[in-house]
C-alpha cells in the first residue's frame, strides 16, 4: 500500500530538514516511490526588519516522501 509522509521547515534549516528525512528514512526502512517538494516565495520583510541586513524572511520548504511500506 502506497502512503505518503510530509515534511515542512524553513530554509534556514535546510541542513536539520535533511537529516529529519534521511534519519527517518533510515529507521522506518521503507521503499520509497517519489520525493517531490516545494519551496514558497519569500516575503519581503517590513523597513525596520530590512534594516537588519535580511530583506526577505525565510521561505517554508515542504517536502513529501511518497513510500511503500515492507
Amino acid at each position: 500500500m502506497q502512503q505518503i509522509r510530509i515534511f515542512k521547515s524553513i530554509e534556514s534549516e535546510v541542513g536539520e530538514l535533511e537529516r529529519e528525512i534521511n534519519g527517518w528514512l533510515q529507521e522506518s526502512g521503507v521503499k520509497v516511490i517519489n520525493v517531490f517538494g516545494n519551496i514558497a516565495p519569500q516575503t519581503i520583510l517590513s523597513d525596520t526588519a530590512a534594516s537588519s541586513g535580511r530583506a526577505f524572511s525565510p521561505s517554508d520548504i515542504f517536502m513529501v516522501v511518497l513510500y511503500e511500506t515492507r
